[in-house]
């Protein structure tokens, strides 16, 4: 065989065994994301949400030479942002942030997308635990007092919450249940301003993030009485869960996550997932996000699948429980 011959052989051999690999031409294309990449954020700049985007985007950024792009789109409670997204093509260069009314919206209202189906989860990024308020000259000292006077005056006490029909309203009604007490509820328009009606004495209780109430626990205007979330907080170690109150598994948290467009290739969606990870466990970054009143968690893939998945199972039922409605 002539030299040439051979050439010819060994370059055909080289492409036939490319194309057979997992990881030939194809699988090779299929984990090209974009150099660009656009995260849509529902809420407004300068928020958690906002925050958690623009640090991890820059994170990613500066480890693998990706520009990010954050877009703060508004509107419809987060309809048109995720509506855009499940629409957008699925190629690794749309993302989207989510957090509990991605699922909360479609229970109560139609919507151009399923939560479950729409989208590729790629990472659970991070959590902020409710916690449960008293004015400081409140009569209220203790969880044990609210659960007490609640239930020797039933509909007496009434408890703020940013609603309706959001995972604060859906946590009130949960532990509404659980405790078997009637808890008049006040929805306001946004989590400040329940906090400042209950420091004002508008309401008996309020319910509010750690990001929300931090600060105001720390001065002595408010008394924290539980946290609902899983453990109790380093920052504040004093203020036990519902769950060792005499409910335990009780666990509410606000949460953000990030989502790609449903069709986004796995070897996409692997990748992606890698690089949030990696960014959530730099010591900067989850500095930032911890000052900003969110906590790291990096739970991936089929993790953040079971999570949305629960969530949406404890959402319909307590909407449904409560008769929760749209407004």
């Amino acid at each position: 065989m002539t030299l040439l011959g051979k050439a010819l052989t060994l370059a055909t051999a080289a492409l036939i065994t490319l194309a057979a690999s997992p990881h030939g031409a194809q699988a090779q294309a299929q984990t090209q994301v974009p150099k660009t990449i656009r995260i849509v954020v529902p809420f407004p700049g300068g928020g958690p949400t906002d925050v958690t985007a623009r640090v991890l985007g820059e994170q990613i950024g500066k480890q693998h030479g990706i520009s990010f792009v954050i877009e703060n789109r508004l509107g419809g409670g987060g309809l048109i942002a995720t509506e855009a997204v499940a629409r957008a093509e699925p190629d690794g260069g749309t993302l989207l942030i989510v957090a509990a009314g991605v699922l909360i919206n479609p229970l109560l209202k139609k919507t151009n997308y399923d939560p479950l189906t729409s989208f590729a989860p790629l990472c659970l990024l991070v959590r902020s635990p409710h916690y449960i308020v008293v004015n400081k000259d409140s009569p209220i000292r203790s969880f044990a007092d609210f659960l007490a006077t609640a239930r020797a005056k039933p509909g007496e006490l009434t408890f703020a919450t940013v609603g309706p029909a959001t995972g604060p309203h859906i946590a009130f009604e949960t532990l509404k249940r659980r405790a078997n007490a009637d808890i008049t509820f006040v929805p306001y328009n946004g989590t400040s301003t329940s906090i400042n009606a209950v420091m004002g004495g508008h309401v008996s209780v309020a319910m509010g993030d750690f990001r929300d109430v931090y600060g105001a626990l720390q001065g002595g205007t408010l008394r924290g009485l539980a946290t609902t979330g899983a453990s109790r907080l380093e920052q504040l170690p004093d203020i036990p869960t519902v769950a060792e109150q005499g409910f335990p598994g009780f666990e509410a948290e606000s949460w953000f996550g990030i989502m790609a467009p449903a069709a986004t290739p796995k070897d996409t969606v692997t990748q992606l997932d890698a690089w949030f990870q990696e960014a959530l466990q730099n010591a900067e970054v989850r500095s930032k996000l911890v000052n900003a009143g969110v906590f790291p968690t990096g739970r991936c893939g089929a993790d953040f699948v079971a999570h949305l998945r629960h969530q949406n199972e404890e959402f319909a039922k307590i909407i449904r429980e409560a008769n929760i409605q749209a407004q």
